[in-house]
């Protein structure tokens, strides 16, 4: 069994016993990954981020299902498994309905879903929760034996070191994005070829934020839905209402089995809703950009040209025009001035914003988002409004990869020639 194995079973022996961790065991079982497991702090990161394992406080299962120490112990043991499964199923519902947003706890509806069903294994099983029973009461489980000091003490490291570790890993995930920097930009055009909904040129200030160098691809893609199974594409079962809500039945319809196309890891993820891109956003930590943001990081801080380097556009440039016919690998084509690639051409891209072919004619001056509030459309989980979409694709005519160039699509659709990149800022 290789190392990374090994550390796999250490994490689902741990799950097997409860699904949450605290903060400070996190860290010991990063500790250990690096310094008995031989991993990399990256590694050891993703198989806790994909383990399913919840951090937070420990999860109380009399709360969690609506029951009472005095009340299991009163109540026959059909009883106590109507009441668990019927809590359960209310709660489950409720999680599928939320979709991808992130909780007020920070943990994803997946991990909920998880303790939930954690919550369910365990009690109406009575041997299992008479050992659930014990532990609650003595507030004492062998989760305490896996992490604890004494198991760890000859492999010691400070927390300082590994805040460190972990410090480099966040400086990586900043260093695959670009920062573009606050201030004013003209957005929107005025020219014969552009449209109606293009104009007027208008002054919009935006705040720094960070933009992906690159779209989402389809390897980065995987993990999201690894990790969050509603949003694979292998099959219906309990995920109706999301397919119904969220996306429709094309999603992923290049991916087979659970799986992208051979030799396309590193080639922009298409197929994917609106919804499906926002709940990928908020749990890698991220979110959508706005249209005004989108197109001051596109024209690379240039101003007055149609595309991000001039106001011509070759082969060489981009993927358009259905000169190669298909989506081609991130980074092929040169970046822009401010050093992100694709942003036109190859897939065209979701925005967080609602569609307003009008919005430009009064459209506030400052951070501009279509819809409401930040924080309205971040916490939108069945809207039906159509978003934006920028950038053109594979696909688009010359005209259409203009940076000013405007388009829009239902939020629950899916197409060849959409994808998304991510941003973040303090306004995330």
């Amino acid at each position: 069994m290789s190392k990374r194995d090994e550390y796999i079973t250490l994490i689902n022996e741990l799950k097997s016993i409860s699904p949450t961790i605290t903060d400070e065991q996190r860290k010991g079982l990063l500790r250990r990954a690096v310094q008995e497991y031989d991993l990399t702090i990256d590694v050891a990161v993703e198989i806790l981020g994909t383990s399913g394992l919840v951090i937070g406080d420990e999860i109380d299962y009399f709360d969690l299902l609506g029951l009472s120490i005095s009340e299991v112990e009163s109540l026959s043991e059909a009883e106590i498994v109507d009441r668990v499964k019927a809590a359960h199923k209310q709660l489950y519902g409720e999680s599928l309905r939320a979709g991808g947003r992130p909780r007020a706890d920070g943990n994803s509806e997946s991990e909920w879903r998880t303790v939930l069903n954690q919550a369910l294994d365990t009690f109406v099983d009575a041997e299992k929760r008479k050992a659930y029973l014990s532990r609650y009461e003595s507030r004492v489980s062998s989760k305490s034996e896996i992490l604890s000091d004494d198991v760890i003490s000859a492999h010691d490291q400070s927390n300082e070191n590994i805040s460190e570790l972990e410090g480099e890993y966040l400086y990586r995930r900043y260093d695959e994005m670009v920062l573009i920097p606050p201030g004013e930009f003209q957005m929107g055009s005025d020219e014969k070829i552009s449209r109606e909904n293009e104009k007027p040129v208008h002054t919009v200030y935006v705040d720094e934020f960070y933009i992906d160098k690159y779209p989402v691809t389809n390897e980065q893609y995987k993990r999201f839905v690894d990790a969050n199974p509603e949003w694979n594409n292998l099959g219906l079962y309990n995920f109706q209402f999301i397919l119904r809500n969220y996306r429709d039945y094309d999603y992923l319809k290049n991916w087979r089995k659970g799986k992208f196309p051979s030799g396309k890891d590193e080639h922009p993820v298409n197929w994917v809703s609106w919804h499906a891109a926002m709940a990928y956003a908020k749990w890698i930590g991220k979110r959508l950009p706005t249209e005004a943001e989108w197109e001051k990081a596109a024209r690379g801080g240039l101003v007055g040209r149609m595309f991000p380097w001039e106001n011509a556009i070759l082969p060489e440039s981009a993927n358009f025009d259905r000169l190669v016919g298909e989506t081609t690998p991130v980074g092929k084509y040169p970046a822009n001035g401010y050093g992100v690639f694709d942003i036109i051409g190859n897939v065209s891209e979701w925005c967080l914003d609602e569609w307003n072919s009008n919005y430009y004619r009064f459209q506030q001056k400052n951070n501009p988002v279509s819809g409401g509030s930040m924080k309205r459309i971040m916490e939108s989980t069945s809207t039906r409004k159509k978003r934006v979409i920028r950038g053109g694709s594979w696909n688009s005519q010359r005209n259409e990869l203009r940076v000013s160039h405007r388009d829009c699509k239902p939020p629950w659709k899916t197409y060849s020639i959409v994808g998304f990149r991510c941003v973040m800022s303090d306004r995330s």
